[in-house]
């Protein structure tokens, strides 16, 4: 009650009375209640046309081609044009996005899931006295404050602890992470907080100890990037934007003004990827959102303007989730190349990145085997020998393309910006570029700012600081029990709808199918392993999901955690998505030699299935081979020098061990280099020697036939005596 009179006192006599009367921490508590009356407020007066019901793409399409003209076309679906479309259609501004392939198919979904202000941008703004660079700083900081509040099912605080290793780094670094605290101010997530070297182990278990002198830990965010995106898109749909994925523009449209001669973009002429209909877009203003193919619309805009856009490719690497703690990353400050590497917890996985090398700009980036080895190699070095580190165990690896930029209206052009940049060119094509994914909100904003003061539009106030993304609003940590009690869920199920879809996540368990069995009652797994149900293919659907790909990349996350579950759950996806879609078989082929080529080439699949080939060497000493040939000889019985689904059948039965027959298929194929539909005793060397050097880690044709060995090994004859005699 006194910080309540308090409270009324300061609001009454205005800002200079609220130091008097109030403490440190009170003030603290009054400016986070004065913005939250705000963005209530603010809240309560936008107009939420679909908020029951998302308009189909196709009806989005229909808005694209039948309203006369709009006020903004943004170019562009990843973080930053959704950004600028959900702060265009909250100001009241008639609002469009196209977007050429899918929502955060680009850069957006192949982040390091960080929602940070930067701790090595700190460090450079404070030893080169950088105003600017401290200014980025504090900026991120306050947008990484309002991610975790706006969307807080797909984002939260993540500890992440900076090992050190001599003891004149613990008061340097200690000094420059509390800086960080200090810039954050009252967005500051939690304190850091320093660590003895035996507390740094018992939080890392899996840390190097040799040298280790203790560890600072200190907060930044987390989240589902690719899930994040697609929430500011559907927000702003939900908002009344007209946003539609897979839709191109083939070129702009102008007028010329008789009088001056100069031209004036008025639009986009646009295609319908899917269908292949043409149409065109009206619009006062076109923004240029699109990432790392910048120069590529502003050179369809002037064909002689010069390159801003200096591409870079981040590599990073999904790993198992034991390399890592639920809850604690890491941060290598310093690699042996002067990058920096994080080695995080993230969805039940280990992720690791990135790396940082010059770039061609292509829609479908690779990640390169010497990438995947770099960041193997950092990893091994900060953690205990007794952690094996294999290049087996990469369950995924993705490339995504960082679009640094140069400044087109500075003098040294060949500098690179280091936040982002808004330029707008003759004829009022308006760019935004660089910067990154945890300040997509205020670069949207600046975007907007400027078309409104460009052109003279009649838009309201920015609103985006504190509106609720999609889900958000009916998200609570503990609605993951209403699902299981309501719906029949398994536990993990529940907990990923709740923190993927947030209040949506009841729409979704809607739509689950009842799997017949007692528990659970409702949701059928894509994949045994991960959480991803089938009801979700379905869901995804209505989140503008047109492909496989947009499934299990997007709307799921299952490619970028592990290709090979991804390609096991790829069929009942196609199947599913046919079905409701009313695809023909050829369509349905065509998706699945996509999505295949899609995890082969960008989701590391490439790399994963050149570990064991036709060509790789075997490097055994002689003990290994005759102990391998002995294990080989139990299943095949007859000398023939190949095994067969047959004899491994023959010896799995003989131990009461039962596997589908179209199992067992898919485990020898693996190892059936030649494909002639058996596994010869070259090829069992060869799997084994890669399994020895760790570059295959999960085979499970070498685990079967490992334990099946034992199970041999281990049974006796009975004898005549322990029988109870005989005849």
């Amino acid at each position: 009650m006194a910080f309540r009179r308090a409270l009324k006192q300061a609001a009454a006599v205005g800002g200079v009375a609220v130091t008097t009367v109030f403490g440190l921490s009170q003030l603290t508590e009054y400016r986070r209640t004065q913005a939250q009356l705000v963005r209530v407020t603010a809240e309560a007066e936008l107009k939420v046309p679909f908020a029951n019901e998302l308009p189909s793409r196709e009806a989005q399409l229909a808005a694209l081609q039948d309203t006369p003209e709009f006020d903004v076309l943004i170019v562009g679906g990843g973080a930053t044009g959704a950004g600028c479309a959900l702060d265009a259609v909250t100001r009241n501004l008639k609002t469009a996005l196209v977007e050429r392939s899918d929502f955060s198919s680009g850069t957006s979904s192949r982040s390091t899931k960080l929602i940070h202000g930067g701790v090595r941008y700190l460090q450079k703004a404070i030893m080169k006295l950088d105003y600017e660079q401290y200014m980025m700083v504090k900026e991120a900081l306050h947008e990484r404050a309002n991610l975790l509040e706006i969307a807080p099912h797909l984002s939260a605080p993540l500890p992440i602890m900076l090992p050190v290793y001599k003891w004149w780094q613990l008061p340097y670094y200690w000094a420059g992470i509390k800086m960080y605290d200090v810039v954050a101010g009252i967005h500051c997530l939690k304190s850091s907080y320093l660590l003895s070297k035996s507390k740094a182990l018992e939080y890392f278990p899996m840390l190097n100890k040799d040298k280790l002198v203790g560890a600072i830990v200190y907060y930044d965010g987390q989240h589902n990037d690719a899930r994040m995106n697609l929430g500011i898109a559907l927000t702003a749909a939900r908002h009344g934007a007209a946003v539609a994925n897979y839709t191109e523009v083939v070129h702009l449209l102008k007028t010329k003004n008789q009088q001056t001669g100069r031209e004036k973009l008025c639009g986009a002429h646009c295609r319908d990827v899917l269908t292949g209909k043409e149409f065109d877009v009206r619009a006062k203003c076109v923004i240029n959102a699109t990432g790392p193919f910048t120069d590529s619309l502003r050179q369809m805009d002037k064909q002689e303007t010069t390159k801003i856009c200096q591409p870079s490719a981040g590599v990073h690497i999904v790993m198992p989730g034991y390399y890592s703690p639920d809850n604690m990353g890491l941060l290598d400050p310093a690699t042996s190349d002067g990058r920096v590497i994080f080695f995080l917890p993230w969805e039940k996985m280990t992720i690791a990145g990135t790396t940082d090398t010059p770039t061609d700009v292509t829609a479908h980036p690779i990640p390169g085997e010497d990438d995947i080895n770099f960041i193997l190699r950092e990893v091994r070095n900060y953690l205990s020998p007794d952690v094996e580190v294999r290049r087996g165990d990469v369950l995924a690896a993705w490339s995504g393309i960082r679009p640094l930029v140069t400044d087109p209206n500075s003098k040294d052009t060949q500098s690179i910006c280091r936040n982002h940049i808004v330029s707008i060119s003759d004829t009022g094509l308006i760019t935004i570029a660089g910067g990154k994914w945890t300040t997509y909100r205020a670069m949207a904003q600046e975007t907007i700012d400027a078309a409104v003061k460009f052109l003279h539009l009649p838009a309201r106030p920015c609103r985006t600081v504190g509106l609720m993304l999609e889900g958000a609003k009916d998200w609570t940590p503990t609605l993951f029990i209403r699902l299981v009690q309501d719906y029949g869920l398994e536990e993990e199920v529940a907990q990923h709808l709740a923190t993927a879809y947030g209040g949506k996540a009841f729409d979704v368990a809607k739509m689950a199918q009842v799997t017949g069995q007692r528990w659970p009652i409702v949701g059928k797994r894509l994949v045994s392993e991960f959480p991803y149900i089938e009801a979700e293919v379905l869901y995804a659907i209505k989140e503008y999901a047109c492909t496989a790909i947009d499934v299990m990349a997007r709307r799921t996350r299952l490619s970028f955690l592990n290709v090979q579950a991804a390609d096991e759950a790829l069929p009942r996806i196609v199947q599913i998505m046919g079905k409701e879609l009313n695809w023909s078989q050829e369509k349905r082929t065509e998706e699945l030699e996509a999505a295949k080529m899609f995890l082969y080439h960008e989701m590391g699949y490439r790399s994963r299935s050149e570990r064991l080939t036709t060509s790789s060497e075997i490097h055994l000493d002689y003990q290994d081979v005759m102990r391998y040939k002995n294990r080989f000889h139990k299943f095949d019985k007859e000398s023939k020098g190949f095994i067969t689904t047959v004899d491994v059948q023959r010896v799995l039965q003989s131990i009461n061990v039962y596997i589908d027959e179209n199992a067992l298929h898919e485990i020898l194929n693996e190892v059936d280099l030649n494909k002639n539909g058996q596994v010869e005793f070259n090829e069992f060397l060869k799997l084994m020697s890669a399994v020895k050097k760790g570059q295959v880690s999960d085979s499970r044709l070498a685990i079967l036939l490992k334990s099946a060995e034992a199970t041999l090994d281990t049974r006796k004859a009975v004898t005549v005596d322990r029988s109870g005699g005989g005849l």
